[in-house]
């Protein structure tokens, strides 16, 4: 199992890369976000990879971010995901707003992505209702829930409340000024 390649970036693609790793020539799948981060020819770099075998093919799949490496493991082990959903997931969301939208079951935000639909989103977030990246255990609860008490405090009803905070992203200030936004046009 290949769980990690250094070398240098041959050639460069929207979703894959070749690395050169002394002489041996790779075929790197990558997310539009990883992709956004490579951008020179000739540098050295080091991913993150997760090794998929079949029957027909062997594929990597690389990674800048452990979180980012995380969300796509965890995905393809859900029935009825497969690598090219969840690497499209991966270059839609990063690891924080996927976290998010996890934690808001926001099925709206999740079929956008190409592949995706009710369904798929419905069981995605059934099946990750407790997905957590790396150094983010709470913070997003944390803060949603200050957001909630605040919106409550000018008099808000909590119903209401979280229709204007669903599919919001951010710290507690950022999540009250967005409230705030969508509950007055609501």
């Amino acid at each position: 199992m290949i769980v990690g390649i250094i070398g240098q970036v041959e050639k460069i693609e929207p979703t894959s890369l070749h690395i050169n790793t002394n002489g041996l020539i790779y075929e790197v799948f990558i997310s539009l976000n990883t992709s956004n981060i490579i951008t020179e020819i000739g540098k050295e770099i080091k991913l993150l990879t997760t090794h998929i075998i079949r029957e027909d093919a062997q594929l990597l799949f690389g990674f800048i971010d452990k979180n980012e490496k995380k969300m796509f493991d965890t995905l393809i082990k859900i029935n009825g995901v497969g690598v090219k959903v969840a690497l499209a997931v991966c270059s839609t969301f990063s690891p924080e707003i996927f976290s998010e939208i996890i934690t808001n079951k926001d099925v709206n935000l999740l079929k956008k992505v190409v592949g995706i639909g009710p369904k798929s989103a419905s069981r995605i977030l059934l099946e990750l209702s407790d997905f957590i990246i790396d150094g983010q255990y709470d913070t997003n609860s944390i803060a949603r829930n200050e957001a909630r008490m605040a919106l409550e405090s000018l008099g808000f009803k909590t119903e209401v409340i979280n229709k204007a905070l669903q599919g919001a992203v951010g710290d507690t200030q950022t999540l009250v000024k967005e409230g705030l936004k969508k509950l007055q046009r609501l």
